[in-house]
């Protein structure tokens, strides 16, 4: 008897060509482009755009707004930010909606890479052929080929 791979892919997904989809991912209201790689344990949400040739590792959150272009690498645990200043309720105290606020847009461009428990804030672009280094916190923008590590990330040196 086959078993059932335990993963939600929502019928809104566009899957590209020979996309490899792990167990345990949660996948609903996005596009992957051709040949990615998705790992255990991650979570993409409605209105990401993840290009072709990408590999996207184990415990990896992309909130709605991320777009990652072609051939990015995420690391182990790679968590986004969407939203600068987070509530759960309102000034009235009632529960938030997506009414209440507004998703700030973050863009990965081509052959990106980004370390492991790296934390990416909203609104920020990470230039082509940049690397984030484990663990850092980006709080604005990477220029391309810039190696970027630290709380707040800063410019190390360029490739």
């Amino acid at each position: 008897m086959e078993k059932t791979p335990n993963r939600k892919i929502a019928p809104d997904v566009t899957l590209g060509r020979e996309v490899v989809v792990q167990e345990f991912v949660n996948l609903y209201g996005c596009a992957i482009g051709d040949h990615t790689r998705i790992g255990p344990f991650v979570e993409i949400q409605k209105g990401c755009t993840v290009g072709k040739n990408c590999k996207i590792q184990s415990h990896s959150f992309l909130c709605e707004g991320v777009t990652l272009e072609d051939g990015v690498f995420i690391g182990h645990g790679v968590m986004f930010i969407n939203d600068p200043y987070p509530r759960a309720v309102t000034g009235e105290g009632a529960l938030q909606t997506e009414a209440d606020w507004e998703v700030v847009p973050t863009l990965v461009k081509q052959r990106a890479s980004i370390g492991s428990n790296a934390t990416i804030l909203c609104g920020v672009t990470v230039g082509e052929e940049a690397i984030v280094g484990a663990g850092s916190v980006v709080t604005k923008d990477v220029p391309a080929r810039a190696v970027v590590a630290g709380n707040p990330a800063r410019i190390l040196r360029f490739l």
